[in-house]
């Protein structure tokens, strides 16, 4: 009904209901926004400097199964039969691979000079070539920090890799003291030149003879035995089809 007493027409009726549903719309609550998605922080930028942290790997041989080869000579004895070695190799244009000692660094630095001034690659053989596997972790670490210091004070480079001394292959413990001592690289090697018991040339270049695409050779630059049996070396590898590089060549 109306104010005065008379009922209400449909067409009211239908009005009231209206305007009470734009009333109740005019006192909804607003809908909620709707949650921003969560910022992701921004990746981070890869890593570009090497971290010289565990051990060091070592390598016996190349897999690239390119036709190389590395020939890698122990670099103490006499100077002038490291100079022989030199020329040798440089004749024949094949490069190699020196494992200086360091009291050889410390009595004859025209030796390794003559070799890396000449584009062959330089590695660390102890200070002292002792029995490493005699000595405690702290002498280990002594005998690489000592050649390194020593190849950096003449050549301005630690050399590219450090090789155990009195033993074809480097035990755990040697990776590790090479690793905290900056080599991320141990060479040990798979085919041994026996020229360091001096058993004459022709069973130097029988023993080299054994070599395959991606060996790495020990020689020894104080053995005339290695300068007589080296010319013939070369020959042998050139036969073959396989050329004498630097390690690092080789294990690129």
């Amino acid at each position: 009904m109306d104010r005065s007493g008379k009922p209400l027409s449909r067409r009211h009726l239908l009005g009231m209901g209206a305007a009470l549903a734009v009333a109740g719309c005019a006192t909804q609550q607003p809908a909620a926004p709707k949650p921003t998605p969560t910022t992701q922080p921004p990746p981070r930028p890869a890593t570009t400097t090497a971290t010289p942290d565990g051990p060091a790997v070592q390598l016996a041989r190349a897999s690239s199964g390119r036709h190389q080869v590395a020939l890698t000579f122990h670099g103490a004895g006499d100077l002038s039969i490291a100079k022989q070695i030199h020329d040798t190799l440089g004749a024949a244009g094949a490069k190699a691979t020196i494992m200086a000692v360091g009291t050889w660094l410390a009595t004859s630095p025209d030796g390794i000079r003559m070799f890396h001034d000449s584009g062959h690659d330089i590695g660390n053989h102890t200070w002292s070539h002792g029995v490493m596997a005699n000595m405690s972790s702290d002498t280990t670490l002594s005998e690489i920090e000592r050649c390194r210091d020593k190849l950096a004070e003449l050549l301005g480079t630690p050399g590219s890799f450090f090789r155990q001394s009195s033993a074809q292959t480097a035990t755990q413990q040697e990776l590790v003291e090479a690793g905290v001592a900056g080599y991320r690289r141990v060479l040990s090697y798979d085919i041994d030149g026996l020229d360091w018991k001096d058993p004459g040339p022709s069973v130097i270049r029988s023993a080299v003879a054994t070599a395959t695409a991606g060996s790495i050779v020990s020689l020894h630059l104080g053995h005339q035995g290695t300068v007589t049996a080296l010319p013939g070396i070369l020959t042998d590898l050139a036969a073959r089809g396989l050329t004498p590089v630097t390690a690092t060549e080789l294990l690129s």
